[in-house]
C-alpha cells in the first residue's frame, strides 16, 4: 500500500533536527522550524488514506518513507504503532523516538532531518522547487 503527498521548498528550510522530520501544509516557515523539510504540502496525516492509517496503527508495521527532490532521494524506515492518532490538519512528523502525537506518522524512525543530504536541503530551499513524500507500507 502506498501514499504520495507532495510539497515544495521554502528559505527557510535547514533540515537539521537530529531526531525527526515534518512536512506542513502551512506555506509560511520561520527559521526556528528546523525538523521541516517541505511546505505547502497537499495532504497532512488526517487527509491521508482510511486504509493506510489503520495499517500503521498496527504495532510493528514496517514503513519505507521516500523523500524525492529531483534528481535527489532520501529513504528512511519506521514503524506503526497502536497508540498513534494520525489525525493532525496540517503536519506529518516522521520520529526517531516513539513519541506519540496528533502529528506522529511514524516512529522508531532510522534517519532524520539531519541525515538528508546537504545538496538535497539546499535544492530545497527554493521555493519554486517541489517534492513528494511516498510513504509505503509493506
Amino acid at each position: 500500500m502506498e501514499e504520495e503527498i507532495t510539497f515544495q521548498g521554502h528559505k527557510n528550510i535547514l533540515s537539521l533536527h537530529a531526531r525527526t522530520i515534518e512536512i506542513t501544509k502551512d506555506s509560511n516557515l520561520t527559521k526556528n522550524g528546523d525538523c521541516i523539510v517541505g511546505v505547502s504540502a497537499n495532504k497532512a496525516c488526517n487527509d491521508l488514506n482510511t486504509a493506510l492509517k489503520a495499517r500503521l496503527r498496527t504495532n510493528g508495521t514496517v514503513v519505507k518513507i521516500t523523500i524525492v527532490v529531483e534528481p535527489y532521494e532520501f529513504e528512511l524506515s519506521g514503524y506503526g504503532n497502536n497508540g498513534l492518532d494520525i489525525t493532525h490538519e496540517h503536519d506529518i512528523v516522521l520520529r526517531k523516538s516513539t513519541y506519540v502525537d496528533s502529528r506522529t506518522l511514524i516512529v522508531s524512525c532510522d534517519k532524520s532531518a539531519l541525515d538528508i543530504p546537504r545538496k538535497m536541503v539546499f535544492s530545497l530551499m527554493n521555493s519554486q522547487v517541489r517534492g513528494i513524500m511516498r510513504i509505503a507500507v509493506e
